[in-house]
């Protein structure tokens, strides 16, 4: 059973991540690690088996931080190891380096990023802090010799090369801009590392930015919208309740179908749908939609691409779905907590 796949979800309500077993077209909760206040994200380092969650402070006054975990994978079981205090305030995004022995991190209420070492599963203090408004995401190349963060604020994706130490150094130039209240969220790069895709939260459109791999440096090539325009949402603005004035509300990015589609999910109609992409890595809109769990803030695509799991900020239950090119198949709803919202496949 062990090599089965795992599947994390992090309760963000209820301070907990669930661990979930996925065998035969089903969904096996194993456990529920509580202890961690306002999780919304995390990074796994499945060869060390270790979690790296991002947790908010609390009442009595300790920080927000980065909590690590030993993962059992027979068990599903959680268990703390050491805690990173962040003062400046919590982290939105997470992501190792290929090789594990760095974390990078997109604050968003903090407005900046940082690059950390980690040593024996042990998170070091940052080693390189970079600020932009609103940063939401980042991303390592699968070389470690660059990283991407997103910044929703300022509507634009910063690229710097990353050093052995882990040191930040801005690109010539050291960022590339998003189209203007766009509001730029989540990015992924393919595996010819040769193409960027960010997708933004007020437009819900899927921004190309083709990448040279030498440099590592980005340029916009096109784009194209990832939510349904038959339902009538109007283009969001900072600030503004989505829900209360039925803007449109994008969240979160995965590749599928062998990297030939991007699904895409849309909080306000609660909708999941897949873009398609061209050979020379061009974006088309998507033309069928799923709705699915409320408010799908994170979902993640299993390794081989035959299943996706939902979960949704409104919703205590996550959606397991069989993959049929740019169609889901519902094939389980099961109980994970409240807020459910980041999902990783492990």
């Amino acid at each position: 059973m062990t090599d089965s796949p795992l599947v994390l979800v992090a309760n963000s309500a209820d301070g907990s991540i669930s661990t979930f077993r996925l065998a035969e077209g089903r969904l096996e909760r194993l456990a529920v690690t509580p202890g961690l206040p306002g999780c919304s994200t995390f990074a796994v380092d499945s060869t060390r088996g270790l979690v790296h969650a991002a947790v908010k402070g609390s009442d009595s006054g300790l920080p927000a931080g980065i909590q690590t975990l030993s993962l059992d994978r027979e068990s599903g079981e959680l268990t703390p190891l050491t805690r990173l205090d962040l003062p400046d305030g919590g982290m939105t995004y997470l992501a190792l380096t290929p090789d594990g022995t760095g974390l990078l991190g997109a604050s968003y209420g903090g407005g900046y990023g940082v690059s950390c070492p980690v040593v024996d599963g042990v998170i070091g203090a940052a080693v390189s802090r970079i600020e932009y408004a609103n940063l939401h995401s980042v991303l390592p190349s699968d070389d470690g010799r660059f990283a991407y963060f997103v910044s929703l604020g300022d509507d634009l994706v910063a690229q710097y090369a990353v050093d052995e130490d882990l040191q930040l150094t801005p690109l010539d130039p050291p960022a590339v801009a998003a189209p203007r209240g766009s509001g730029p969220r989540h990015l992924v790069l393919n595996a010819a590392q040769d193409a960027v895709y960010v997708l933004t939260e007020f437009t819900a459109e899927v921004l190309h930015f083709a990448r040279d791999t030498k440099t590592g440096t980005l340029s916009l090539r096109d784009s194209a919208t990832a939510y349904d325009t038959a339902t009538g949402l109007g283009r969001s603005v900072f600030g503004a309740d989505p829900r209360a004035n039925h803007f449109i509300w994008g969240a979160d990015l995965h590749f599928g179908d062998h990297e030939r589609r991007l699904w895409a999910s849309e909080r306000t109609e609660s909708t999941l749908g897949a873009l398609a992409l061209a050979v020379d890595g061009s974006v088309s809109a998507a033309g069928r939609f799923e709705v699915t769990e409320p408010q799908p803030r994170g979902f993640a695509l299993s390794p081989d691409g035959a299943h996706l799991v939902a979960a949704g900020e409104r919703s205590t239950t996550v959606s397991l779905y069989a993959v049929q090119g740019d169609r889901l198949d519902l094939l389980q709803r099961t109980e994970t907590g409240r807020g459910a919202n980041w999902v990783r496949f492990v």
